[in-house]
């Protein structure tokens, strides 16, 4: 079973998926956001080319466990996706996952604008591979 991955953002989605076994988390795509009606479009076709079942949403959380307005935008959007893909959506803590990318990339000594084309995808696989590792122990 597929699972999709999201690092939803302002200006952008990065997109990852995890493979048939749900053991390993790719990066894909970064969706660069127009409109809303647009983004879910997009997201729907990945699903369908990639035989996703299952969406993971990263939620930002601030570091004392609440939920600001970034987080609350993420949860309308996890909300918006599942009534149009009529799959389950799940929210993933996802702090710190942009910090651990960026880290990623400048230790693997990618330029600054490679980094800014890649790293909401690396985001996308940090969550969702961190979704996937805590499925495993369950």
């Amino acid at each position: 079973m597929k699972i999709m991955g999201l690092d939803y953002g302002d200006k952008t989605i990065g997109v990852a998926v995890s493979d048939e076994f749900g053991w390993t988390a790719q990066g894909l795509e970064v969706i660069r956001r127009t409109s809303k009606a647009a983004d879910l479009a997009r997201l729907q076709n990945i699903i369908q080319e990639h035989g996703v079942e299952e969406i993971v949403v990263g939620l930002p959380k601030n570091m004392n466990n609440t939920i600001g307005p970034r987080g609350e935008l993420s949860m309308e959007f996890a909300e918006a996706l599942q009534t149009k893909v009529k799959l389950p959506v799940h929210l993933w803590d996802e702090r710190l996952t942009t910090v651990s990318a960026e880290r990623t990339l400048l230790e693997a000594d990618v330029s600054r604008k490679k980094r800014r084309q890649v790293i909401d995808k690396i985001a996308a696989a940090f969550i969702l591979q961190g979704f996937l590792d805590s499925n495993k122990r369950r």
